[in-house]
This record gives C-alpha cells, sequence and structure tokens, in this order.
C-alpha cells in the first residue's frame, strides 16, 4: 500500500494504539500502560502505520542488551492483507538491527497462522513453546527468534 506511511510513535499516538488494542486483542494493553511504554520506557521502541493521518497499525518492542522482545503487532480489520503488517515488521527490525539488536524474539498463539507465517518471512523460527501462555482461550503461545548474521 503506496499510500501508507511507517514512522516511529509518538506520545500523541498512545490513543489510537489503544483503540487498536482493543480491537485485535481479547487481552488489551491498558491505556496507561501504552502510555508509558511511549512517554517513559527507556528501552521500548515502537513504528505506526499511518494512512490518510489515521494510526491503523503499530509494532512494539523492548530493547534488552543485544535482543528486541517485540510485544504486540496490530492491524486495523479493515486495513489487513495489504501488506502493512509487513511494513512495519521490516521497519522495527530494520531499525533496531542499525542500533544493534543482534535477536528478535516474540511469542504468537499457536493458532494464529498468518502471523507466523508472516514472521517466517522475516527469518524466524519457533525455538519454544510457552505453555497456556494467553490466559483468554487459554493457548500456548510459539516462542519464535531471528538471529541476525554477523560477519
Amino acid at each position: 500500500m503506496a499510500d501508507v506511511i511507517i514512522r516511529q510513535a509518538v506520545p500523541e499516538d498512545a490513543e489510537d494504539i489503544f483503540e487498536i488494542e482493543q480491537i485485535c486483542f481479547p487481552d488489551p494493553w491498558s491505556l496507561d500502560s501504552i502510555r508509558y511504554e511511549l512517554e517513559e520506557n527507556p528501552r521500548a521502541f515502537y513504528v505506526v502505520a499511518i494512512h490518510n493521518s489515521k494510526v491503523v497499525g503499530y509494532a512494539g518492542l523492548w530493547w534488552v542488551v543485544d535482543e528486541g522482545h517485540i510485544t504486540n503487532v496490530a492491524v486495523r480489520p479493515g486495513y489487513r492483507n495489504r501488506k502493512i503488517g509487513e511494513s512495519i515488521i521490516r521497519a522495527l527490525i530494520e531499525h533496531t538491527t542499525g542500533e544493534g539488536i543482534l535477536h528478535h524474539t516474540l511469542e504468537v498463539r499457536r493458532s494464529n497462522e498468518p502471523a507466523i507465517n508472516l514472521y517466517e518471512k522475516f527469518g524466524f523460527e519457533v525455538e519454544g513453546v510457552r505453555k497456556g501462555y494467553y490466559r483468554f482461550g487459554d493457548e500456548d503461545a510459539l516462542i519464535m527468534w531471528r538471529h541476525e548474521e554477523t560477519k
């Protein structure tokens, strides 16, 4: 989607991110948590996708030494299947790899095949399972990792 802009999230994006959280997840983060991530957490890095001045997707990451733990990736319904999620993840990985992150990890619902397929496009592989990780639906999480090749 050529008219989507990916940029670093700013505190003014908190309410839009919160709205997407509520739509996309059965156990959404609170608005206060999102504000903390954008305003105070020195280890957090978030990007948003903007279409016609509206936040239509986002992704967040926690920076821990040379690892990036991707916390959430979400795209508003109606904007899915337009490669927005792919653009968000690409921007997140490119920026953080450029800043020294060598390993990216995330958890994903075992049943979320579209997300798993997307992460695999970026070199993520399943390296473990967290049993009963998702309290809504009591579903296991696949732990996926992507390791930057160092030359």
